[in-house]
């Protein structure tokens, strides 16, 4: 089964001005600031993760980036492989999962990477947190 073609909801290193921004670069058709809520921002090893708020009331500070239909595909991969995501497969450092994200908009549905459960756990009791959910403000 193919993934639905849904934006993407980035919050670091794919952030404009950050190191992996390149990977986007000419592929992208928009982007919008917008918040993914409930959840919580780690600082991770130069890069941050995402976790689901247990208490629901977190945010992170992002951009809902919509992917240009002809790059789609390759797009997927790229950002599959720079977060050593496989469908299904054990052992992920995150997840891609589906999340309503806010923007100008309102919410919608869009892709993203939230840190794997024993990961989340492990940050969870024991994490930076990055208060404010601001990845590039908080470095």
């Amino acid at each position: 089964m193919t993934a639905p073609r849904l934006p993407f909801f980035v919050y670091g290193t794919l952030l404009r001005g950050q190191r992996n921004h390149a990977l986007l670069a000419g592929r992208v058709r928009s982007w919008t600031a917008a918040v993914l809520p409930g959840a919580l921002l780690f600082d991770g090893p130069g890069y941050p993760f995402a976790v689901a708020d247990p208490a629901g009331r977190g945010r992170v500070r992002g951009e809902l980036v919509g992917i240009a239909e002809e790059s789609y595909d390759l797009v997927l991969a790229d950002l599959d492989r720079l977060e050593t995501y496989v469908p299904g497969a054990p052992g992920n450092l995150y997840e891609r999962v589906r999340r309503a994200v806010t923007g100008e908009r309102g919410a919608q549905e869009a892709w993203v990477y939230l840190a794997n459960e024993p990961l989340a756990a492990q940050l969870l009791a024991h994490g930076r947190r990055i208060d404010g959910g601001d990845w590039p403000a908080s470095r």
